[in-house]
């Protein structure tokens, strides 16, 4: 089983039928319990297997763990190269009040995080929530770099879970001079404040 453990977020995976004939399961398991869908992707003429509605172990509702994040390589990484701006996005919010922001604003008073079209970042998500959230950067993708302080060169992405009370770094080369929407792809952290832009100027 490959996890996806934020919401929005993908992952390219190439997947060969022409072995054993063997069933390859792809589930989607409903946060917080232990229901599921998906579908299963079977060779031409194979019998094609019934899964049970429920999952063996519920998915947690909060998900610290991020061992397939490290484990991730990416296939084509970013040239390497010295990032000029190496700007701190602090996570923050609670349940109660139920509000989230990003560096202690909300939507309506964001201070964007600003970079030149063409330079190198590297931009440091920091958690200071108990939620985990799957950040999204809006035009560009980004190379995972840093998680609590580890380096690697991990996976290409444009959305990352940070998880709780910890640090995701990425990578990314600032694409065309814009506003670029930068938040939580949790809608409900979103709705509240936890969104701000990504301002790359010419």
């Amino acid at each position: 089983m490959v996890p996806l453990p934020a919401s929005g977020q993908r992952l390219d995976i190439e997947i060969d039928l022409s072995g054993d004939g063997a069933a390859v399961p792809i589930l989607a398991l409903r946060e917080g319990t232990r229901e599921r869908t998906g579908l299963i992707l079977v060779p031409k003429g194979a019998a094609v297997p019934k899964l049970a509605d429920l999952s063996e172990d519920p998915h947690p509702a909060v998900s610290g763990d991020m061992r397939q994040e490290i484990a991730l390589r990416a296939v084509t990484p970013l040239v390497a190269r010295p990032a000029t701006a190496q700007p701190m996005v602090m996570l923050m919010g609670s349940m109660l009040p139920y509000q989230w922001t990003i560096d202690g604003r909300s939507w309506e008073n964001r201070l964007p995080v600003e970079a030149k079209s063409g330079e190198r970042v590297e931009m440091m998500f920091h958690n200071m929530s108990m939620m985990a959230h799957p950040m999204h950067l809006h035009g560009h993708t980004f190379q995972v770099i840093e998680v609590n302080g580890a380096r690697f060169a991990g996976a290409v992405r444009d959305t990352v879970s940070v998880p709780p009370m910890g640090s995701v770094t990425v990578a990314l080369d600032a694409g065309e001079a814009a506003p670029w929407m930068l938040h939580c792809h949790n809608m409900g952290h979103l709705a509240t404040g936890m969104m701000t832009e990504f301002l790359v100027r010419a």
